[in-house]
């Protein structure tokens, strides 16, 4: 028995499903998980000491590889001077300031823990602003785990077969509107049906939770459009886009301004952070200036804001990277097209950026609908044959692949030729 299989065992006894968040548990591969003891660089090494290429640099917030020494050493910093302390901190003025400067469409913005309860802040925020209460939101996007956002979530529901939530009250999902990823037809619909109603649109300006899918042309624009028409809020979840597919995010990198966003993953360098931010007007509704009560213990965490800065200030100060992430993905994901073609699989691979995925399904995939269609026995014959050979990926058909700064042109040549193997043996 190996060492994750033994701490496995013993924490299915602990933790339901032995895991802190379903989708680490493996179970949509058929194999137990990898118990992570260390991490450095692109690299991450279990508890058994193997050695793994990680392309899921903890679910999106290490884009500058893991461990980096900018962040340690202000992390560490921040720690001799106290772990917490439920009051105002400089830290927490320096982290607004600095999203502010690099995100045009934000002008304010208040600190939370996690990217679920970002969204659910924002949310409320946007139908405190508008006196309404519905929102639209898109099949297959992710938006974490409150009540009004678990409905075709994507994600790690798709993987577990759970299209909704047990527990989850009717009444709280009544004023959640549905519409298909890429279909502004739908969306127009929507608003002509329950015109005045509509607080807000929210939506992942790439699709990250249903595998990778970006926007069509044009589809974010027109949502821009209807919601400045209607009178409602256009909400940007870019918990897993931010800071990653440029300084400003997705919103930068399609030219659409948001005006409330979510962030989570990248702004804290890997410690708990969430945060959301838009609008002077939009967020003074947010007490203590205005109604809209949203409050946290441990929210501007001053660890967790020196991690944050110093990932996004390295950042701020290399712009290069984004133009070496771009390379890297050109390199991976359009190697991974290339490979297709040229041993005629009937695959798809979609991309944005460092943001990828490879899908198990002949037909194009812009929408939910296309990515449930993926054969995902086969992408677990796939999954399980990368690992054996050190590559580390997300254990879902529906989850990502993550690019890093740490990751250099041999460690996807190397991808290529494990994955070219796996191919080869069909």
């Amino acid at each position: 028995m190996t060492e994750s299989e033994r701490l496995f065992q013993e924490a299915v006894t602990l933790i339901p499903g032995g895991v802190n968040s379903p989708v680490r548990a493996f179970g949509s591969v058929g194999m137990t998980p990898r118990f992570i003891a260390s991490a450095e660089g692109a690299y991450l090494t279990d508890a058994d000491g193997n050695r793994y290429l990680d392309y899921v640099g903890s679910w999106g917030p290490m884009i500058l590889g893991h461990a980096h020494p900018a962040v340690l050493e202000k992390v560490e910093e921040a720690c001799r001077k106290g772990l917490s302390f439920g009051a105002a901190t400089e830290a927490e003025v320096d982290m607004a300031r600095l999203i502010c400067s690099m995100v045009p469409s934000v002008e304010m913005v208040r600190m939370v823990n996690s990217g679920t309860e970002a969204v659910m802040s924002a949310v409320r925020a946007a139908r405190g602003y508008t006196g309404r209460d519905k929102i639209i939101k898109f099949e297959g996007c992710y938006h974490g785990h409150s009540d009004a956002m678990l409905v075709k979530a994507g994600s790690g529901v798709m993987t577990a077969g759970v299209p909704d939530s047990s527990g989850v009250p009717k009444g709280c999902t009544q004023d959640t509107l549905l519409a298909a990823y890429n279909d502004i037809s739908g969306v127009e619909k929507l608003f002509d049906a329950f015109a005045g109603e509509i607080a807000a649109v929210i939506i992942e300006p790439v699709g990250a939770n249903m595998g990778v899918v970006p926007p069509e042309d044009g589809f974010l624009q027109k949502l821009r459009r209807l919601c400045t028409e209607n009178g409602s809020v256009l909400i940007f979840d870019e918990v897993i886009t931010g800071f990653r597919l440029a300084q400003a995010g997705a919103q930068e990198y399609f030219g659409v301004e948001a005006d409330l966003t979510t962030y989570g993953k990248i702004i804290g360098g890997g410690m708990p952070v969430g945060a959301y931010g838009g609008k002077r007007g939009i967020m003074e509704v947010v007490a203590p200036v205005g109604s809209v009560y949203q409050a946290g213990t441990l929210s501007g965490n001053p660890v967790a804001m020196a991690a944050g800065l110093a990932q996004l200030t390295f950042l701020k100060e290399h712009p290069q990277i984004y133009r070496r992430l771009e390379e890297l993905g050109s390199q991976l994901f359009g190697g991974m097209r290339s490979l297709c073609e040229e041993m005629e699989l009937p695959y798809q691979v979609n991309a944005a950026g460092s943001l990828g995925c490879l899908f198990f399904t002949p037909g194009p995939v812009t929408d939910y609908a296309g990515a449930k269609r993926s054969d995902t026995k086969a992408f677990a014959r796939y999954f399980r044959h990368m690992l054996e050979h050190g590559v580390y990926l997300a254990p879902s058909q529906f989850e990502a692949m993550f690019l890093s700064a740490a990751h250099t042109e041999e460690d996807i040549r190397r991808t290529l030729d494990v994955m070219r193997a796996f191919f080869g043996k069909r």
